[in-house]
């Protein structure tokens, strides 16, 4: 694949592992700032693993563009 191509793949590795770094950090002090279960804290860690979730779609989306069309 090509300089640009790479560059693409390399930001969405990136993006994926920067969003899953959001979420563990996110996760850890809703832990810290609720140890019970609160339904809003549970929204909190749902939106964050939700945006894991899009970029994980987004860096397949640009796999399927770069490796197959």
């Amino acid at each position: 694949i090509h300089l640009m191509e790479w560059g693409l793949v390399t930001l969405a590795i990136g993006l994926v592992l920067i969003a899953e770094i959001f979420n563990t950090a996110i996760e850890w002090l809703c832990d810290v700032i609720s140890p019970d279960y609160n339904e809003k804290i549970k929204w909190a860690k749902d939106a964050a693993a939700g945006g894991v979730l899009v970029a994980a779609g987004t860096a397949v989306l640009i796999a399927i563009i770069v490796f197959v069309l």
